[in-house]
């Protein structure tokens, strides 16, 4: 497929069908984990696009793909895309979007314009998801300087693979290419998927990102006392399942009272024996707290983990509190904001302020460059799915959108 073939009008939806092609599973839906055999057949595959289109194209030494577009000014560059890692059994637009959309609009600007006087950058980046590594965002966070080569040592996969192996295996790794860390970039632009029903329940095209949600994520164990189902009456007992529920059915009620955009998750529970006919002598439960605003979350954790611990002080239960993910909440820029705000309008294209639930490499380079992150409706709100589907009218328009804020930005 020559992208000189496509006509506009098909040529995202041609794309997210032919990147969707590297790591497609029998359900429709796409595996692409770092440094696999698709993952690397994919950012080739982008490479060899990006290079037929007149872009320079270049690897850094972990893996992210840059298309460059050199300006006649000397001022640093400006940097669009996103991830083409995905989950397992994850769906078509999730970071692949972002990625074809930088690709689509700066190869527009290219052909109509020529070079800009800013340089332009479109970026596939490595990672994002954590899905094959527990670890995050080891693309972008390399490019600012919040990671390094070392902190791969010692982290491995399901299957015992290292991450340091793994890369070299895909062809990266120290001195391979350049170095991923980045002190030139003077902003960022991301183009997503919503993941979320906000824009689709109130007919908007476009949700400009004010801020991205910090998360905390703790482990929560209790341990009562294991005991006969039959013989043990009800006031002896030191039931951890029933600890447990009281508490979950605390911090859900709590998180509705305390503030409208704070969410507050239990998606993992371990109950031990696990035995039908044995009182539960251990629970360890997850939970995930997500708020753009880090007092409201500070006031929320301080509220329901001293409930906790006076409850089950009260029940004769032993509770422990392990939190093992701490990222603060970013505050995106405001003055490119205001700029998409502002093309936006002038379009007459329905959008809406947003704060975005979910990480994306946007909240690494918040806290690094002035940010830009806009959304695009997901039906349903459906994703992390093969479910997931973004109809081609709106992520057009997403793109239409990211091309004019980029040429105001580096032609004008």
């Amino acid at each position: 497929m020559s992208v000189n073939q496509l006509s506009e009008t098909n040529q995202v939806s041609e794309m997210i069908e032919w990147l969707a092609s590297f790591g497609k599973t029998k359900t429709g839906g796409v595996t692409r984990r770092l440094y696999t055999p698709e993952w690397q057949a994919a950012q080739h595959a982008l490479k060899a696009k990006m290079k037929e289109t007149g872009l320079e194209t270049y690897f850094d030494s972990v893996g992210n793909l840059y298309g460059r577009v050199q300006g006649t000014e000397k001022s640093g560059a400006i940097l669009t895309g996103s991830h083409i890692d995905t989950v397992t059994e994850g769906g078509k637009y999730d970071g692949a979007y972002g990625v074809i959309a930088g690709f689509i609009a700066v190869s527009r600007l290219l052909r109509k314009y020529g070079p800009p006087k800013k340089t332009i950058e479109t970026a596939s980046l490595c990672e994002e998801e954590g899905s094959r590594f527990p670890i995050t965002f080891w693309g972008s966070k390399n490019i600012c300087g919040l990671y390094h080569f070392h902190d791969a040592d010692g982290i491995q996969d399901e299957n015992g693979i290292l991450l340091s192996d793994a890369m070299k295996r895909a062809g990266f790794g120290p001195g391979k290419y350049i170095s991923p860390a980045r002190t030139d970039i003077r902003a960022f632009l991301e183009l997503h998927i919503e993941q979320g029903m906000v824009l689709e329940q109130n007919n908007k095209t476009i949700g400009v990102a004010t801020h991205i949600v910090g998360q905390r994520r703790y482990t929560i164990r209790l341990k009562g006392e294991s005991n006969h189902a039959g013989t043990t009456p009800m006031a002896l007992r030191k039931d951890a399942v029933t600890a447990a529920a009281q508490f979950i059915s605390y911090l859900t009620r709590k998180a509705k009272e305390t503030d409208p955009g704070l969410v507050a998750t239990v998606g993992q529970i371990d109950v031990k024996p696990n035995v039908a006919n044995v009182i539960a002598g251990e629970v360890a439960f997850s939970l995930d707290i997500r708020h753009h605003r880090q007092e409201v979350m500070e006031h929320y954790c301080n509220d329901v983990f001293s409930t906790f611990k006076r409850n089950a002080k009260k029940k004769g239960i032993h509770i422990s509190i392990t939190q093992w993910l701490d990222t603060a909440p970013v505050a995106l820029d405001p003055a490119l904001a205001e700029i998409a705000r502002s093309i936006a309008k002038s379009r007459q294209i329905a959008f809406q302020d947003i704060v975005s639930g979910a990480g994306h490499d946007a909240q690494i380079f918040g806290s690094f460059c002035p940010t830009l992150l806009l959304f695009v409706p997901s039906r349903n709100g459906i994703s992390h799915s093969p479910r997931e589907y973004s109809a081609i009218r709106d992520l057009e328009t997403g793109i239409d959108l990211l091309e004019s804020v980029l040429y105001k930005l580096a032609y004008t």
